[in-house]
């Protein structure tokens, strides 16, 4: 990991924690150690600098932690004090993170070591064994927690003491990444600027509801007991992709981009997609579009086509179109 730019690495496992520490290797504790108490945050100190609490945590129980390491002056490897970090968006598990073993049960895939195959966020029904009756449920997804956002409340996370915001993001897209990455550095900028507003955190809500999500909740973060859960299977995202094609070229001088389209069509005012290992994502709307040379309003499946791109695009970069769901 050392000789790989690895700045730190995430760990619940004692013997990993150990081995780690022995190499230098800076540690963050991992939110499958349930930390819930400063007990055992004084413990991990010895081994990390960083703490990422369980997810289960109300914001006055984060309160009181941030506090104890202030008032304890509690360190770490470092010598600086300890660094609190929480889940602010994402997944959350049906159990006490670290806890559940369905999908090693059912498919022998270990969530623990990044394996976990979803088993409870399949379509159930629930039938009385003795008598074979089932029950009458409102929702078939019992055990499916939507998905935690606290973009409405990232004020009272910072004055809760938190220095870091994690994003659950395994599996997802770049664009998602990228939404919810600057959808909250955007509201930490505003709580640190003093204009963090109802306008604004709606702004959020609209755009983190574009990417993939399963409906949202607050967490347990303000004082609920219990989970919400979601209705529908997979995600609830207002808006989708469609492949379109791939970068042929990019003439860096006019800033235009070349792509042929191998799916579908595109037309002017479309909202384009292009993601690639190097570029990233870009996301924008098609301005223009020429076909050997020529204006069109519309092109389709086969043509190459030259579009406006401030941004430099890749050669087999993908490019997809964002349509509304």
């Amino acid at each position: 990991a050392l000789t790989s730019g690895v700045t730190a690495i995430i760990a619940s496992d004692q013997a990993v924690i150990n081995y780690a520490s022995t190499k230098g290797v800076e540690l963050h504790i991992s939110t499958q150690v349930n930390i819930s108490n400063i007990e055992t945050l004084k413990f991990y100190a010895h081994f990390a600098d960083v703490m990422v609490l369980a997810r289960e945590l109300s914001l006055k129980q984060v309160a009181k932690i941030t506090e104890s390491i202030e008032n304890d002056k509690i360190t770490g490897p470092c010598g600086e004090l300890i660094r609190v970090e929480i889940f602010a968006h994402g997944a959350l598990c049906m159990a006490v993170s670290g806890k559940c073993y369905l999908s090693l049960h059912e498919q022998n895939s270990s969530a623990n070591r990044g394996a976990c195959l979803q088993t409870c966020r399949k379509a159930y029904v629930v039938t009385e064994k003795e008598t074979g009756y089932e029950l009458e449920i409102d929702n078939e997804y019992i055990m499916s927690p939507k998905d935690l956002c606290t973009i409405g409340f990232v004020d009272k996370i910072l004055n809760a003491g938190v220095k870091v915001l994690k994003i659950e993001g395994r599996a997802r897209p770049a664009e998602y990444v990228k939404m919810v990455c600057d959808c909250y550095n955007e509201a930490i900028d505003s709580c640190i600027n003093e204009d963090y507003t109802i306008e604004k955190i709606k702004d959020w809500e609209n755009r983190l509801s574009t990417v993939f999500n399963r409906g949202f909740w607050d967490g347990y973060y303000l004082g609920r007991k219990i989970g919400e859960w979601s209705k529908d299977y997979g995600s609830k995202a207002t808006k989708t992709k469609e492949y379109i094609g791939k970068g042929t070229n990019y003439f860096g001088k006019i800033k235009v981009a070349e792509f042929q389209i191998q799916s579908g069509s595109l037309k002017v005012g479309d909202e384009i997609l292009i993601t690639g290992p190097t570029t990233g994502v870009i996301q924008t709307h098609v301005q223009e579009i020429r076909v050997d040379l020529k204006n069109t309003e519309e092109a389709y499946k086969g043509q190459t086509i030259s579009v406006p791109i401030s941004e430099k695009v890749r050669r087999a970069d993908k490019l997809y179109k964002i349509i509304s769901v």
